[in-house]
C-alpha cells in the first residue's frame, strides 16, 4: 500500500470512525465535559467580534463544501456552468475562509495573551483553534491555483475533488480519483489541495476530544422556546 492510498483511502475512514464513535462514547461517559467551555467571563475584550466572525466563517465553509462537493454534478449544471461553479466556490471560499481565519487568529491570540484565559486554557483548547486556523489558511492557499484553473477554463481538478468526496460519503473511497489513473482526462491533484484535505480530515479525528463536540448540541429549538415567566415575590414590611 502506498502512502497516498493510506492517506486518502484508509485515513478518511479512521477519522470518520473516531469522529462518530468517539463523540458517542464521550456523550455517554463524560456528559459534564460536553460543553463549549466559553471563556467570555474571563475577558470580553474583542471576544464577541472574533467569536462571531469565526463561527459565521466555519458554518459557511462547512455548508459550502457540502453543497459544492456532495450535490450531484447534474444539479449544478442546471443552474451554472462548471466554470461558474468554480468561481462561486472560489469567491465563497475566500469570504468564509477569510472570516474563519481572521476569527481563529484573533481567538488564538487572545488565548496566548490574556493571562486569565491562558491560565485556564488546556492544550486541546489551544491545539484545536490553532489547527482550525492552519486548515483555513491552507484552504485559502488553494484559491490561487483554483483561480488559475478557472481563468484557463480548466475544471478537471474541481470535478475530481468532488467525485473523491462523494466516494468517501458512499463508503466506496477511491484514491485514484485524485490521480491521472482515475480515468480519461484525469489529472494528478496537486499537493496544495491534498494537504488541505488531510488537515480537514484530522479535524474530524480530534473532534471528540475537544470542545468542538458542542456542535452536536446546536440549539435548533431555541427560536421556538416558550416564554419564560418570571414572578416577582413581594415581601410585606410592617
Amino acid at each position: 500500500m502506498t502512502v497516498d492510498n493510506f492517506l486518502f483511502g484508509v485515513y478518511p475512514y479512521i477519522a470518520g470512525v473516531v469522529f462518530i464513535l468517539g463523540s458517542w462514547i464521550r456523550f455517554d461517559r463524560e456528559q459534564y465535559t460536553w460543553k463549549a467551555d466559553s471563556s467570555q467571563l474571563l475577558g470580553n475584550k474583542g471576544m464577541v467580534f472574533a467569536s462571531n466572525i469565526f463561527h459565521v466563517g466555519i458554518i459557511g465553509i462547512f455548508f459550502g463544501h457540502a453543497v459544492g462537493m456532495l450535490l450531484p454534478h447534474s444539479w449544478w449544471q442546471m443552474v451554472a456552468t462548471d466554470v461558474q461553479h468554480q468561481y462561486i466556490a472560489i469567491y465563497a471560499g475566500a469570504i468564509f475562509g477569510g472570516m474563519a481565519a481572521i476569527g481563529a487568529l484573533l481567538l488564538f491570540y487572545r488565548r496566548m495573551t490574556n493571562a486569565r484565559v491562558k491560565a485556564v486554557s488546556r492544550f486541546r483548547d489551544n491545539f484545536i483553534i490553532f489547527w482550525l486556523l492552519l486548515t483555513a489558511l491552507l484552504g485559502l492557499n488553494t484559491i490561487f491555483e483554483s483561480m488559475h484553473h478557472a481563468q484557463a477554463g480548466d475544471v478537471q481538478t474541481m470535478l475530481q475533488l468532488a467525485e473523491y468526496v462523494k466516494s468517501i460519503a458512499k463508503l466506496s473511497v477511491d484514491p485514484t480519483l485524485l490521480t491521472a489513473a482515475g480515468g480519461a482526462n484525469f489529472v494528478d491533484v496537486s499537493h496544495t489541495y491534498k494537504l488541505h484535505m488531510l488537515f480537514g480530515m484530522t479535524i474530524f479525528l480530534v473532534f471528540p476530544f475537544t470542545r468542538l463536540v458542542h456542535v452536536w448540541s446546536v440549539p435548533l429549538t431555541y427560536l421556538m422556546r416558550p416564554y419564560q415567566i418570571v414572578r416577582e415575590k413581594r415581601i410585606k414590611t410592617n
